[in-house]
């Protein structure tokens, strides 16, 4: 088979994007094929999304991404080196060969999965894969945390403190109350695309196979990707050059789905300046994070920041608490926007498939 036949077949089996597609552009009788494994895809988004809503996690011995996790940590341990290093390319190639096998066992597992699911029952199918799909994407745990760290403000700023230490890596002891919730909102910022928006765009790209990768993708960059020490005393391990490819992978994976997540924050907010918004987004580390960030920053009127690292809209004012609520409800936006597109979208694939039916 040649590469383009290849692509076909991948198309075929796993991408919604490709279903619009085919659907458009074959004769009547396949056309209809095409437009119930769209609505399989349509219905499988708004499932995942309820049992999100409605159970949020499920158990950690069922947790999929919690076995992405151990996988990653054993073989960390085994990549990464114990001393501190200058250029290691062995321990980057080592580490890139082991992501991408994880990956292609990732892919294969979840394809073989949407693979096996009968077509024949489009809403039996589209049922599975929503709860399949659930476990890949993450909002009412990231609400709920972002949202306890201002209970826990309201009691006290140590008690604020320890709770934000559940959201992030960084040293919590000598934050303020405001600093306290600038990492809140950016956490809920960042990870609305890195929990939602990201896991839907390659679920829409490539099917269920193409958001388990991607997560597989995500979670490796937590806890590859951050250059410098990680871990403690037989765990510790150096990660400047182990964890590079790592970091890169989710840097392009995330490109799109960070914009994307940029534009809905600007879009249900009412707009926000857009050369203020390419000046925050250029000035953090990362290629991808300072786009909803800085949107999010804009959209409420307040600085976001990062000692040493970056500030996000520096003449905003500092946030109080009202303003994390915003973000949540800012935010919120932006997931009950993706259920209603999902139900708009189905309400047109069925008068499709009921045009084509007639013509069949």
């Amino acid at each position: 088979m040649t590469l383009v036949s290849w692509v076909d077949l991948l198309i075929g089996f796993f991408s919604p994007l490709g279903w619009v597609f085919k659907a458009l552009t074959a004769e009547p009788a396949s056309a209809l094929f095409w437009s119930q494994k769209l609505m399989c895809a349509l219905m499988a988004v708004l499932v995942a999304l309820l049992l999100d809503k409605l159970w949020g996690e499920p158990p950690v011995w069922l947790h999929p991404v919690v076995y992405m996790g151990k996988a990653l940590g054993l073989l960390g341990q085994w990549i990464a080196p114990r001393t501190e290093v200058g250029r290691d390319y062995a321990r980057f190639m080592l580490a890139a060969l082991a992501w991408c096998a994880l990956a292609a066992i990732v892919f294969i597992i979840y394809g073989l999965l949407q693979f096996l699911l009968p077509d024949s029952l489009w809403w039996l199918s589209g049922l599975l894969i929503g709860v399949l799909l659930k476990p890949l994407l993450s909002w009412r745990m990231l609400k709920d945390e972002v949202l306890a760290v201002e209970a826990a403000l309201q009691q006290s700023l140590p008690a604020g403190r320890e709770r934000l230490t559940w959201l992030v890596s960084r040293d919590t002891t000598q934050l303020s109350a405001a600093t306290v919730r600038e990492s809140a909102i950016e956490t809920l910022a960042e990870n609305l695309n890195d929990s939602v928006i990201a896991p839907l765009f390659w679920f829409a790209v490539a099917g269920l196979p193409g958001a388990a990768v991607y997560r597989l993708a995500n979670t490796a960059d937590a806890m590859w990707g951050y250059p410098g020490w990680r871990g403690q005393g037989e765990q510790r391990r150096h990660w400047q050059w182990a964890g590079k490819w790592a970091a890169r992978a989710d840097d392009v994976l995330n490109w799109i789905p960070a914009r994307i997540t940029a534009a809905w924050l600007a879009l249900l907010a009412g707009g926000v300046a857009w050369s203020a918004l390419k000046r925050d987004a250029a000035v953090t580390p990362s290629p991808n994070g300072g786009w909803p960030m800085g949107t999010m920053a804009l959209a409420l009127g307040v600085q976001l920041s990062k000692p040493d690292v970056y500030q996000l809209n520096p003449g905003g004012r500092e946030p109080q608490a009202v303003d994390l609520q915003r973000a949540v409800n800012l935010a919120s936006k932006a997931v009950v926007t993706q259920v209603v597109l999902a139900l708009i979208a189905m309400i047109f694939v069925a008068f499709w498939m009921w045009k084509v039916g007639l013509h069949g």
